[in-house]
Formats: structure tokens, sequence, C-alpha cells
């Protein structure tokens, strides 16, 4: 790994830990200041939905401006937000913050995946490349909470119970309110790549944003990676939020239930870390496919089991099997798009993976009560696997790049 890849690592970790922080942080206090699940949903909601409408912009932005204006706006946003819920930690201006910090980080994340994408030289740096990048928000996923966490709690004791909360969330917002300014300052003086002409008659037939996104969306590699990386967060979010439940109905602890979330993590963490060292060895379409084909079989196991040691066994297989597939979905975008639409064709995935964040877990919910959990597992499981032949057409696919 490069001292400028460590950077970008750094700075992309430092942004997703201030949202995964507040998405702990807010509906906690939202849910002590007297608000319903309902409410708490909404909240939750919104550091989805801002990346559904400003994924596309902000992919067209960093198109055209690079790497630093897009992550000092960014960063700026976030801040603002992050710095509202100090002033005043009121259910609106949680929301606010939360459309700000989410919409931020994906606005980020595409101008810095789009910066090392560019960077990378070949199909294998590509792959090791996005295996590094991938590894910031799994650890910032856990960072966040966990330092906002404990502010909440320890910063509140001097102050008693009741006013302690609140100091101790408006200490917890501080803290996060300073990561956007450490993305700004690791990315104040990256170089900028040389910028990028339209070449590709496809695309450049229109210089419009819905133009660029139509003539993108008629390549039908680009296509099938995006029903495939949907398929596949939506088997993400399958586990996350049907887990929970599961472990709850089976009478199973709240430390149980986190352990399974953990080990799912940690799993997908470490194949992360594994995938730079054998990139050479390794094509996009195959692990992508074996991976589609692993998550069915898992999937339709897993409500099967009721013993914590096994689910344990098959969440750090399914952590295995999915957390191998971003690197893999990001190099092959960048193979198959040309390079001066390379951010808004990350602005399309990005839109499609928050899209389904935002719907999936409803549908989730209603489809678990009318039948079952075992029934969406199952369900899931028929159309992942289903999806495969879409990895194996992905083989034939010619790089425009």
């Amino acid at each position: 790994m490069t001292a400028a890849l460590a950077r970008l690592i750094a700075a992309q970790m430092c942004l997703h830990a201030c949202m995964a922080g507040m998405r702990m942080a807010a509906p906690l206090l939202a849910l002590r200041q007297g608000y319903s699940e309902a409410a708490v949903g909404v909240l939750l909601a919104m550091f989805a939905l801002m990346q559904v409408f400003l994924a596309l912009p902000a992919g067209r932005f960093a198109d055209q401006h690079g790497l630093r204006r897009p992550a000092a706006w960014a960063a700026a946003l976030a801040l603002l937000g992050t710095a509202a819920a100090v002033v005043w930690p009121v259910f609106p201006v949680l929301c606010v913050a939360a459309l700000c910090t989410g919409g931020a980080t994906g606005a980020a994340s595409i101008a810095l995946q789009r910066h090392a994408g560019r960077a990378a030289e070949g199909a294998t740096q590509l792959k090791q490349v996005f295996s590094w990048l991938a590894i910031g928000p799994a650890l910032s996923n856990f960072v966040g909470p966990f330092a906002a966490g404990l502010l909440i709690d320890y910063a509140a004791l001097p102050a008693g119970p009741f006013a302690g909360d609140f100091t101790g969330f408006r200490v917890a917002f501080f803290m996060l309110a300073l990561l956007p300014i450490l993305t700004w300052w690791l990315t104040r003086d990256v170089a900028e790549l040389p910028p990028v002409a339209a070449q590709d008659p496809v695309a450049s037939h229109s210089t419009s944003l819905l133009g660029n996104a139509m003539g993108l969306l008629r390549q039908r590699d680009l296509r099938r990676l995006l029903v495939i990386n949907w398929l596949l967060s939506a088997c993400w979010d399958v586990h996350t939020f049907l887990v929970p439940v599961l472990g709850h109905d089976l009478g199973f602890s709240a430390s149980v239930i986190g352990s399974l979330l953990g080990a799912f993590a940690m799993a997908a963490v470490a194949v992360r870390l594994l995938l730079p060292l054998v990139a050479a060895r390794v094509r996009e379409w195959a692990v992508i496919a074996t991976a589609m084909l692993s998550t069915a079989a898992l999937l339709a196991i897993y409500p099967l089991l009721t013993a914590p040691l096994a689910m344990g066994l098959c969440s750090v297989l399914l952590g295995l099997a999915l957390g191998s597939v971003q690197p893999m979905i990001m190099s092959t975008l960048h193979q198959i798009t040309p390079e001066h639409l390379h951010g808004q064709a990350l602005g399309l995935r990005l839109m499609a993976i928050n899209a389904s964040s935002v719907l999936m877990p409803v549908l989730f919910g209603v489809a678990g009560a009318a039948v079952g959990l075992s029934a969406v597992f199952w369900a899931t499981a028929v159309v992942v696997g289903g999806g495969t032949r879409l990895a194996l057409g992905l083989r034939a696919g010619k790089s425009v790049v």
C-alpha cells in the first residue's frame, strides 16, 4: 500500500466514521427523548435517502473537478450537520444531520473511489486498490459507533443521569464533527490527476446528467453489474436486518446477537485484507459468481440453524462471501465504463445501493410478518442464486478503458 492510498483510506474512514457514529447516536437520542420506533425508522432512512438523490450529481461533479473540491464540500456538509446537532440536539435537527452526513459520505466516497481507480494501472492493481479501499468503511463502522458510545456513556457521568445523557450526546456529536475536518486535511493537497476528455461516442452524445446516465445504462455489462450489486446488497441487508429478529425469536441475548453481526463484519474485513495478496490470480467474474452461489447456499441454510455457534460459523462464511464482492465490482466497473464518466457510473451504483437500503428493510419486515423469516431467507437465496448467470455473463465483457 502506498502512502497516497493510505491517505485516501484514512480520509474515507474519517468521514464514514462520522456518519456511522451519528447513525448510532441520533436514533438512540431520539428514543431517549420519547420518539417512537417509527420515527426512528424515518431518521435512519435519512442517512441513505440523501445519497439516492445526490449520487449522480456528485458523480458528475467529481468527473468535472477531481478529488479535492468534492472532498472539501462533502467535509463542509458533514461538519454543518454534526455541528447543528451539537447546538440543537432535537429530532428535526437530527434528521438534518442524518441527511448531511449521509449525503456527504456518499459524495466523498464517489470522488475518492474515482481518484483511486484512475490512479491504478491495470486490472490487478484495480483489484488491489479497491480491496484496500473497502477496508476503510468496514473499520469505521466499528470505530465511529464505539467512540460515540463511550462518550455518550462516560461524558455524561459528572452531570447526573438526565443532564448527563444530554451532555454525553453533545460531546459525542462534537467529536464526530471533528472527523470531517480530518477528511479535508488529508485530501487538501492530493495531486489531482489530468482531466479526461470525452471520447466514447455512446456516452458523449449528451452532456446532460440524465443523458450521461442513460448512455451508461445502455451498456449491457454495466446493467448486469448494477443488478448483481443490488442483489448482493440485498443479501447484506437480509443478514443485518433479519439475524437480530431471528436471534430474538430463538431467545438469544443481545451480546450473542451482537457477536453474530460482529463475526460477519470481521470476516468481511479479513477477506478484503487477503484479496490484495491474491489479486493477480483471481478474475472478477469468477469471484462474484462464486460469492453469489455461496451466499445462496448459506442463506438457504441459515434459518434452519438454532445454535449460536452454528449461526456464527454461517455468519463468518457469509461475511467472507459478501465481503469479497465489492472490490471485484469496483474493479469491473472501472474497466467497462468510459474513464470520463467513472464518477457518474459510481454514482449510479451508489444510488441503487442506497435505494435498496431505504426500501428493503421495510419489505423484509412486511414479508417476514406475512410469510415468516425462513421464507424471506429462502426467497432471497433463490433470487441471488438465479442471478449467478449475470456474473457468468461478465466473463465475455470487454474493457472500454
